[in-house]
């Protein structure tokens, strides 16, 4: 049975991202084995430089070659060791999904840095971050786009079944938006990039996404993400920390103008699992509160799609599963029982 926005089937559970361990191969069975309507390929940063969000990013960049310092990834004359094993990383990775998902047909998730975070994270040659500078910043986001192209054409190529959706992973956006990103020293703050300034970036990203045949969709896991300018922007899916305060109104508007979303519920640190099995209904709980302050029908809940509240790197790997396992449970909930009858 299809969603109603049609990105993935109702009562479907995924990842945000990144797993714990370094041995991606065994990221990838858990995956497959926990979240077999809305897989995602996992990313595992522990493995070091390279295998992190902006590391996974820079593989991707084209002709805009970065290394990695002391103090994270910088702009580089040339590719050296670290931009290589980056890149062995993410072909590594592409592998083992191509032997893990081989014959497999639907929805299959992979996960960017989206431009705006990117932006925030990577440094100049003069130490300062790209966000400073408008014009490196709009080189970036070029290269990045470019990039991703490519990159979903790889995975179509690869595993030919699939219908991708291309995440990009934006945590910063809130931060640049407020003008919280500290300079270089450590003194000041950079400017806030200007909402129509960050549109233009994502929607940027978010058509190329598109153009090269994925949905293109966000995901942000701090309070009061701005839906809003996510939806203006393109993203036909967002993924949401919603045990968090969510701004209702743009969020209700989003999802009535067809947007889908990726419902963050199950907290990443495995904590929902300690003391005693995972309760599938007190873990919806707030997706059905949020749910009836927005005032949708409850039977549309089926459509949501259950995650955990963020990536699963920093948990141990048994409460990985289970943060998984929970999710699948939550998502099965809401699609057989939207409206909460069952324990009444």
């Amino acid at each position: 049975m299809t969603a109603a926005h049609g990105l993935w089937p109702k009562g479907a559970a995924t990842g945000c991202g990144s797993m714990p361990g370094t041995d991606p191969g065994e990221a990838l069975a858990v995956v497959a084995g926990e979240l077999p309507d809305l897989p995602h390929l996992p990313e595992s940063p522990n493995r070091g430089p390279g295998a992190e969000l902006t590391g996974r990013a820079a593989a991707l960049l084209v002709d805009l070659p970065l290394e990695h310092r002391s103090s994270g990834w910088a702009a580089a004359g040339a590719a050296g060791l670290d931009l290589r094993r980056a890149r062995a990383y993410l072909a590594h990775d592409l592998d083992l999904l191509e032997e893990r998902f081989a014959g497999y047909a639907g929805p299959l998730k992979v996960q960017v840095c989206g431009p705006v975070t990117l932006a925030a994270t990577v440094e100049l040659r003069s130490g300062e971050k790209a966000l400073a500078d408008p014009g490196a910043m709009r080189d970036l986001a070029r290269s990045l786009a470019e990039g991703v192209a490519l990159h979903i054409a790889e995975v179509r190529r690869r595993v030919p079944g699939a219908e991708l959706l291309l995440q990009w992973d934006e945590p910063g956006l809130p931060a640049v938006l407020e003008g919280r990103v500290p300079t270089a020293s450590g003194w000041g703050r950079l400017r806030a990039l200007q909402p129509a300034e960050a549109e233009a970036l994502l929607g940027a990203a978010f058509a190329a996404a598109s153009r090269a045949g994925a949905a293109p969709g966000a995901h942000c896991c701090a309070p009061e993400a701005p839906v809003a300018l996510l939806a203006r922007s393109g993203a036909r899916f967002v993924s949401l920390d919603v045990t968090l305060a969510q701004p209702v109104e743009p969020l209700g508007e989003a999802l009535e103008a067809g947007i889908a979303l990726i419902a963050g519920l199950v907290p990443a640190d495995g904590s929902a699992g300690r003391a005693e099995p995972s309760d599938p209904g007190r873990t919806v709980a707030p997706m059905r509160a949020l749910w009836s302050r927005i005032g949708l029908p409850p039977e549309a809940l089926a459509d949501v799609a259950v995650s955990p509240t963020c990536g699963l790197s920093g948990a141990a790997p048994d409460a990985a599963r289970a943060v998984l396992e929970a999710s699948r449970l939550a998502a099965r909930r809401l699609a057989e029982d939207p409206e909460g009858s069952v324990g009444r």
